[in-house]
């Protein structure tokens, strides 16, 4: 299996964990991930690995490999990270934007406002998640993006069971408009001040939401 197959059956077996196709403390064997994906044994033990190195799944002596649960007081120690790693972008987004791109931001910022008066969380935190992907492509900050894509993966099924929550989509939305104007405005003060209160906020709704992990049918931001 050449590099570019294997990174596609590592990234396959990602989303199955973050799509919920695996629930958190279930066991991967080996002999059916192969079959499943149809990759040899040393493909599946070298993805499993790289999976482990992201946080998405550990290994227990004599049980072998299972999908990490991450607590509710581990997804905030990682909010907290991100809190500081995306201000960072936003600042820098803010500096580096260009006109373009701030059409593209106030797209995205018009497109969400209407998934929330439809009455629809699911596409509403797609946008989300585009929004804050656009954001990071235009900070241009390689090394930072690389380090959120391994914490985001683990916050899934928190940020799933919150963006549900009633209300939720139309707190978030006012949140990210401030964060958008603030980078269409060239501001990075504004722009990393409005990040760190949105993720201070989904913060707190994590903590204040405390149910076990389950499996979600799809990636979704807050």
């Amino acid at each position: 299996m050449g590099e570019a197959d294997a990174q596609d059956l590592v990234a396959r077996i990602r989303r199955s964990v973050l799509d919920g196709h695996f629930a958190p403390g279930q066991r991967l064997i080996e002999s059916e991930l192969c079959e499943m994906y149809q990759a040899s044994r040393s493909a599946v033990r070298q993805a499993l690995r790289e999976l482990v190195g992201d946080g998405l799944i550990e290994v227990q002596r004599n049980k072998g490999a299972r999908v990490r649960a991450i607590s509710t007081e581990e997804a905030v120690e990682i909010t907290e990270a991100r809190m500081v790693l995306e201000g960072l972008l936003a600042a820098k987004a803010a500096e580096h934007v260009t006109p373009e791109q701030a059409d593209r931001l106030l797209q995205i910022r018009r497109a969400m406002r209407e998934k929330v008066e439809a009455h629809d969380p699911l596409a509403y935190s797609e946008l989300n998640a585009a929004l804050h992907a656009l954001i990071q492509e235009i900070a241009g900050q390689e090394t930072v993006r690389a380090i959120l894509v391994r914490l985001q993966g683990q916050l899934v099924r928190h940020q799933f069971r919150l963006a549900l929550q009633p209300g939720r989509s139309s707190v978030s939305l006012v949140q990210h408009e401030k964060i958008v104007d603030a980078i269409v405005a060239r501001d990075p003060a504004a722009a990393e001040a409005a990040m760190r209160d949105h993720l201070r906020d989904v913060i707190v709704q994590i903590s204040r939401t405390r149910a076990p992990g389950a499996g979600v049918p799809a990636l979704t931001r807050v």
